[in-house]
């Protein structure tokens, strides 16, 4: 508990500064259960920093967990889908929670596709109609999606280009040049978290990446190293993140916040 006080300490700094805009954290899972002590501090924490959160969810039961703690503030933006990792969750069960909450939620996510958690060819085909599925349930609502595309970016391209979502994320990009030229070219956004703080070609990738593209995220409660001491991320580390951006690509901080700003905007669609 007593983190969470310093780090409340620290937000009331900003106070002095006149932030006019708002920052958004594309990628967070709040509600996994590393934040549940804390949550109502982690909120007045984004409420004195102007911070909103797109709170991406694992599998069905912590897509209910999304939708209840999204209701203790406008400042959490549910999204609500199935991790790669959990493609044996119950797929219709899920589709009915989604259609049952089109209006409420925010966008669809965390969904996608990873080799890393196959082990056979049936739980290729299971991840991919699970991602395919749930794709088809964003287009039709025009709902953005957060997409997990570790080690499958290519299949990732081929499959979307069968699809008309126009607010598409990768988020934590990890391709190489080529691929996020691609990615511009087919219109996705692409996010970038702490990593990018220490690790050069993060930060080269991000001088490659369209201006109006460029989201920031946090992915936690991931834990990262070097600066952070593998401390769980927290959404208090989104500033930091803004501010490496700025600096990498030659800009005021507050120019930056202003750029992510309508960016995040353009991808949730409001």
């Amino acid at each position: 508990m007593k983190k969470y006080h310093q780090e409340i300490d620290l937000y009331r700094l900003f106070l002095n500064y006149p932030i006019m805009t708002w920052l958004f954290d594309s990628h967070i899972h709040l509600s996994d259960p590393a934040y549940q002590e804390d949550l109502s501090h982690i909120i007045k924490g984004m409420e004195i920093m102007k911070i909103k959160a797109c709170c991406v969810s694992m599998d069905y039961q912590n897509s209910k967990r999304t939708l209840e703690i999204a209701k203790k503030s406008k400042l959490i933006l549910p999204f609500i889908g199935i991790h790669p990792e959990c493609a044996n969750d119950d797929l219709y069960r899920m589709i009915n929670l989604i259609q049952d909450n089109i209006d409420t939620i925010s966008g669809i996510g965390e969904i996608g596709l990873d080799p890393t958690y196959v082990q056979s060819d049936d739980d290729k085909k299971k991840q991919k109609l699970v991602f395919e599925s749930l794709l088809s349930i964003a287009e039709k609502h025009q709902k953005p999606v957060s997409i997990h595309s570790r080690k499958s970016i290519d299949e990732i391209f081929e499959i979307m280009t069968s699809y008309k979502t126009k607010h598409a994320l990768l988020h934590w990009f990890d391709g190489n040049k080529k691929q996020l030229r691609i990615a511009m070219d087919m219109n996705f956004f692409v996010s970038y978290g702490p990593v990018l703080i220490y690790a050069n070609d993060k930060q080269t990738l991000l001088t490659k990446t369209d201006e109006d593209k460029i989201l920031v995220e946090t992915d936690g409660p991931v834990r990262f190293s070097r600066c952070f001491e593998l401390k769980s991320a927290q959404i208090g580390f989104i500033p930091s993140v803004i501010f490496c951006s700025s600096k990498i690509l030659n800009k005021q901080y507050y120019e930056m916040t202003s750029i992510l700003e309508k960016n995040s905007k353009n991808f949730l669609g409001i």
